[in-house]
């Protein structure tokens, strides 16, 4: 069986596209039920079933607009890991993250690259936690349609779901939301290359932020799909405790499967310089 070391550093070529979609054309989320197969995608709104309040929440997707306007395995993941708090909080591998259930608190969340919002929405729901999905600016209006479209479960559940725009590497974006979270969330956003040190930027800038009595921990799901994905993992660990908390087993033909990651910031001290 491969390790996680393996997945990060095999110089093997890895098919992105047999990874992302299944042959029978169909997407399948860890809960089983299968998303209907669509010839023409330009507009679906789905039932994305969470199994430990017994409803469902609505998430629009608008394929013809980009990447970020779909689901990706990684998201769904990281859906059932939190499904699994809910009813099971010993046997989730979130569980030393999370409080245990004796801490009513309501958590505070934010979501990096939210896509369509589906993590942060479910972690609203699941957790009764205050979310805030982030995304660049043309991203945001879906955003707000997915968070509209569970208003009335979210406010069942305890649970808020804020939107705002975060461009990764940018301080003032930073400033704006603020650094007073408890949990940072992410998935399936380590791809572009171009990316990687953007994303560092903003992940040290809330992690390594030099508060010793507030510390967050990043927690991102990460399907590999290009051998250059290491790199960005190799410039993590010199600046954050990079650990692995979760590995699915591959499915669908693929090699590998979804990985999850936890991420601990470092003291100026103990931090290398990543180039």
């Amino acid at each position: 069986m491969a390790t996680t070391q393996d997945q990060e550093d095999d110089e093997d070529d890895i098919n992105p596209v047999k990874m992302l979609f299944p042959p029978d054309g169909h997407h399948h989320p860890n809960n089983g039920v299968p998303f209907p197969a669509r010839e023409v995608e330009e507009t679906s709104t789905d039932q994305y079933d969470i199994s430990s309040i017994k409803s469902t929440l609505l998430i629009r997707q608008l394929p013809s607009q980009g990447l970020s306007f779909q689901l990706w395995p990684a998201a769904r993941t990281l859906v059932s890991l939190l499904d699994l708090y809910r009813t099971h909080p010993t046997h989730s591998p979130l569980a030393p993250i999370l409080p245990d259930g004796r801490d009513h608190r309501h958590l505070s969340i934010l979501e990096l690259g939210s896509g369509t919002g589906l993590v942060g929405i479910a972690a609203a729901v699941i957790l009764g936690a205050n979310v805030t999905l982030t995304d660049l600016p043309h991203v945001i209006p879906n955003l707000q349609f997915n968070a509209h479209a569970n208003a009335n479960l979210l406010s069942l559940q305890g649970g808020t779901a804020h939107v705002a725009p975060l461009r990764w590497g940018e301080a003032d974006d930073v400033n704006v939301i603020g650094r007073e979270f408890d949990l940072i969330l992410a998935s399936d956003v380590v791809y572009h290359d171009h990316l990687y040190d953007p994303l560092l930027e903003t992940l040290r800038l809330f992690l390594n932020s030099g508060k010793e009595n507030k510390k967050m921990t990043f927690v991102m799901a990460h399907l590999r799909r290009w051998k250059k994905d290491s790199v960005f993992f190799k410039k993590a660990k010199k600046m954050f405790d990079v650990q692995t908390i979760h590995v699915d087993p591959p499915c669908d033909g693929a090699r590998i499967g979804v990985v999850v990651y936890s991420f601990y910031g470092k003291t100026e001290k103990n931090m290398k310089n990543p180039c």
